[in-house]
Formats: C-alpha cells, sequence, structure tokens
C-alpha cells in the first residue's frame, strides 16, 4: 500500500471553491478505486496550503485509477471547476509508504 499526498498552494481568497473541490473528490475518489483518508484546508496559521491524501494498492493500480478518474464525469467536471476558478496555485504528489507499521503501543515488530 502506498499513500499519495498532494501539497495543494491555493488561493487564500477562494477557500471556499478548494472546500467545494475537496467536497466533489470526497465522492469520486472513492468510486474510482482509491482510498481516501481526506483533504485538509487551511485553518488556522498559513492560509495558502492545503492536503489532498490517499491510499491506493501499488503504482500500478495508481495508474489505472487515474484513468478512471480521468473518464469519471463529475471528476471531469471538477478538474474544469479548478481550472476555470484557478483557486490552486501549485499542486505537488508525493508517494510514501507506512515505514513504522505496527505502531500500537505496546507492539513489536
Amino acid at each position: 500500500m502506498i499513500t499519495c499526498f498532494i501539497r495543494y498552494e491555493i488561493d487564500p481568497f477562494q477557500g471556499d471553491a478548494f472546500q467545494r473541490y475537496a467536497r466533489n473528490w470526497g465522492r469520486v475518489i472513492p468510486r474510482c478505486g482509491a482510498e481516501l483518508i481526506g483533504y485538509f484546508a487551511p485553518h488556522e496559521g498559513v492560509s495558502t496550503v492545503a492536503y489532498g491524501v490517499y491510499s491506493i494498492a501499488s503504482l500500478a493500480a495508481y495508474e489505472a485509477y487515474r484513468a478512471r478518474l480521468a473518464a469519471d464525469p463529475e471528476g471531469q467536471e471538477n478538474y474544469e471547476f479548478a481550472a476555470r476558478e484557478r483557486f490552486i496555485r501549485r499542486e505537488d504528489r508525493l508517494f510514501l509508504r507506512l515505514a513504522s507499521a505496527p505502531h500500537a503501543a505496546g507492539e513489536r515488530p
């Protein structure tokens, strides 16, 4: 299992648009095959950084997921919404795997 962390730089005056975008992905991402952990919008502190986080089985599964996402009508609409409203200034993806498991109290590898 790998987890994708998307770091967004967003327009601080369009936080509502980003939240709408995030809620839309909340329906689309699970339907297209990834396990959505969540989208996180600024609350306090820096007002231009937001995150989207989801897990998927492998990079090969990610490629198939991206194809389903691109073909999904609601996904296409959300991409178009972001392009039209221009609230995302930058987007970076990072893929990580969990290195601390098991990490429950008292467990040893």
